[in-house]
């Protein structure tokens, strides 16, 4: 009975340890989520506010990261 006892102690502290680990993964996971969300954010504020200020800029910008279209 104690063998059972320790085994299932041993089970719930690994799990546990499992857990914890697994949701800080998980919030490291959410946590850089949002940040590249927050740079994107970011980035299309400043582009929107070039685009506003200056729209032959904006366009440079716009063509320098899509690249060249296609004739």
């Amino acid at each position: 009975m104690i063998r059972s006892l320790v085994g299932y102690a041993t089970f719930a502290l690994v799990a546990l340890f499992a857990v914890k680990v697994a949701f800080k993964l998980l919030g490291l996971a959410v946590g850089l989520f949002w940040t590249l969300m927050w740079f994107a954010f970011v980035g299309f504020v400043c582009y929107l506010i070039l685009r506003l200020v200056s729209p032959s800029a904006a366009d440079r910008v716009q063509e320098m990261i899509k690249g060249k279209p296609a004739a």
